[in-house]
């Protein structure tokens, strides 16, 4: 820590949000830039976020009938030809594949050679070839409903990335299913949506507008797109999580079709959904802080960290042996049907740079164990959520009988402060005037934040808002519909509708 700052991340977030975004992950050590341009190197840290956010989602899908399963990472060409809307949403962002070795010229370089005789896109989705397998798998209404998920990677070329947000490469699941019929696969599109809002309110603390996006803003072939929508603390709008009803559009392109019980030949409906290592970018714009990173306890790797401290070598193993105790009884506590996970920093390294080392990393509590301590039986606690200095001083017996609450009090308490900077960043607007002083005030704190305007349902109002870097994030799907005019036409309009700026 800079010992001339009152932070340990600088900048701060006033300072310099994007910058202070990088900087709180570097500082937790959750991934790095590579040597190939746009993509990461997710470190064990960040990395064990996503595996927790893996286990969590993974459960949910398997209650609901899904089923894992992997697909290739190429696709031929002529596969992302057969849905016209797809292909043009997908082909400045598709990685191809043209040679399939390596030779070396006269110059002894190493150059592509053995050109293929079709190109292979590398995969910015797997509607199309997972299509194609389905069209063997499904023959009979028997076959029905059939729901396939896969964990993997995905390509999308990117010409500005930011760690997590938008990489060239990243980390998904994407869901697909086929179904009988149309009220069944809007059904399963709108069942995912639920799982993936419950997911960001009960794990990641994170507040969120459910809504169906604009027909402008569909997933490229869609019948309609569902969304998440969450708010960062810079007040941009940030997409979290997608399912798209895809009609029979998809089983049309990709001959997914079905002999019904009388007999009848029919095109399936399918659906697909996803998430991703964009839930990590999320998290950390929501509720880190100028000193670091802070996770929800329900989706930390690690609760709590136990810090010896040890200022004479001689009481070394004594504080270390009572330390690795505790730890050995807290963590055969259980929460939320998980062990909890203590660990014992015996780093030989001041306690001080321990201390802030752990702050950086967000680790939920942090115990401080010294001579001291054990002699009062009162050891120190402190809470990501509080001020670093903010201390309780509790016994090991109290510590153990209080820890899982005390997690479930930090993470209620992440929820409760998120929602309220979101709601309290919300504004309705009903004029054009009102509408374009909000988002061109000079203040940045000030142009941002959610505004719930009306919108007529003409597509112009997109292009028209886009000029202020402002997107329509998501028709919401709760609340009450109310007519009135939308401020950008002066038409009739249905309802409110999210407008921001966003990632």
């Amino acid at each position: 820590m800079n010992m001339k700052s009152k932070s340990a991340i600088t900048p701060t977030r006033a300072q310099n949000y994007p910058e202070w975004y990088q900087e709180v992950i570097k500082a937790a050590d959750l991934a790095e830039h590579s040597p190939v341009r746009g993509c990461m190197v997710i470190k064990p840290w960040g990395y064990a976020l996503w595996e927790n956010m893996q286990k969590v989602l993974d459960k949910q899908f398997k209650k609901l009938g899904v089923q894992n399963a992997y697909f290739p990472l190429f696709i031929p060409l002529s596969f992302l030809q057969k849905e016209a809307e797809h292909v043009e949403g997908f082909a400045k962002e598709c990685a191809v594949v043209t040679h399939h070795k390596l030779t070396k010229n006269a110059e002894g370089k190493l150059v592509p050679s053995g050109e293929l005789e079709e190109p292979l896109i590398v995969r910015p989705t797997s509607e199309m070839i997972i299509g194609e397998m389905f069209s063997k798998w499904v023959t009979s209404y028997r076959d029905l409903p059939l729901k396939i998920n896969q964990w993997a990677n995905v390509v999308r070329w990117e010409m500005r990335t930011r760690l997590f947000l938008r990489t060239t490469e990243f980390l998904w699941q994407e869901g697909h299913t086929v179904h009988a019929t149309e009220e069944e696969a809007k059904e399963q599109t709108l069942q995912i949506l639920d799982v993936y809002a419950a997911f960001a309110r009960d794990y990641l603390a994170i507040p969120v507008i459910v809504g169906e996006k604009t027909p402008s803003e569909r997933f490229p072939g869609a019948s309609a797109t569902y969304t998440i929508e969450a708010m960062m603390q810079d007040g941009k709008a940030l997409q979290m999580g997608t399912s798209h009803f895809l009609g029979q559009n998809f089983a049309k392109g990709s001959g997914i079709e079905f002999r019904d019980a009388n007999g009848d030949m029919l095109y399936a409906w399918t659906t697909s959904w996803g998430v991703t290592t964009r839930m990590i970018g999320a998290l950390v714009m929501t509720h880190s802080d100028d000193d670091g990173l802070i996770v929800p306890p329900k989706i930390a790797a690690t609760h709590a960290v136990i810090i010896p401290i040890i200022h004479k070598e001689e009481h070394r193993e004594e504080i270390l042996s009572y330390a690795r105790n505790l730890a050995s009884s807290l963590n055969e506590l259980h929460y939320h049907g998980n062990n909890i996970h203590v660990h014992v920093d015996e780093r030989d390294i001041r306690g001080g740079e321990k201390n802030w080392g752990w702050i950086k990393k967000g680790v939920p509590i942090r115990i401080e164990v010294g001579l001291r301590e054990m002699e009062s039986k009162k050891l120190s606690l402190f809470r990501r959520d509080q001020a670093h200095k903010e201390v309780t001083h509790l016994s090991a017996e109290e510590i153990t009988l209080q820890l899982r609450d005390i997690l479930d009090d930090i993470q209620a308490n992440l929820y409760t402060r998120a929602l309220y900077f979101r709601d309290s960043h919300i504004t309705s607007i009903d004029s054009k005037e009102a509408f374009y002083a909000h988002f061109t005030a000079g203040d940045e704190e000030k142009n941002t934040g959610f505004v719930m305007a009306h919108w007529s349902g003409d597509p112009e109002v997109e292009k028209i808002v886009k000029e202020l870097g402002v997107t329509i994030r998501c028709i919401p799907l709760e609340g009450e519909r109310e007519e009135s005019l939308c401020p950008i036409t002066g038409r009739r309009s249905q309802g409110r509708v999210v407008y921001a700026k966003s990632y």
